[in-house]
């Protein structure tokens, strides 16, 4: 099985619409435990990347402009590039998204 990438897209200050929200790395590292917990032994790779000085890479870079001229609400998750939360993520739908790759609960 291929490990799946997620990417986390936040930044240090909350978004103002987000402010009674976890911030963008507690939401990265809630993500990881939790598909951790959910997918034992099945490979993925979880990626924080701060919107505002990303790495050195061009997909996080454009992705990164992405959030902050489209004004999504991060923290922005995606699943292999798809975008499956914004804001508040609902792990369902991250769930979902991972089963499509053939991801199976335990």
């Amino acid at each position: 099985m291929k490990p799946i990438e997620l990417c986390v897209y936040g930044a240090e200050v909350t978004c103002p619409s987000c402010v009674n929200l976890p911030s963008s790395k507690e939401t990265y590292e809630w993500l990881e435990a939790a598909i951790g917990r959910k997918y034992p032994e099945q490979p993925f790779t979880i990626t924080y990347i701060d919107i505002h000085s990303p790495p050195e890479n061009d997909v996080f870079k454009e992705f990164s402009a992405r959030v902050i001229e489209e004004d999504l609400f991060y923290p922005v998750v995606t699943v292999e590039g798809t975008i499956v939360g914004e804001g508040n993520p609902r792990l369902k739908d991250v769930y979902s998204e991972l089963e499509k790759y053939g991801y199976k609960a335990v």
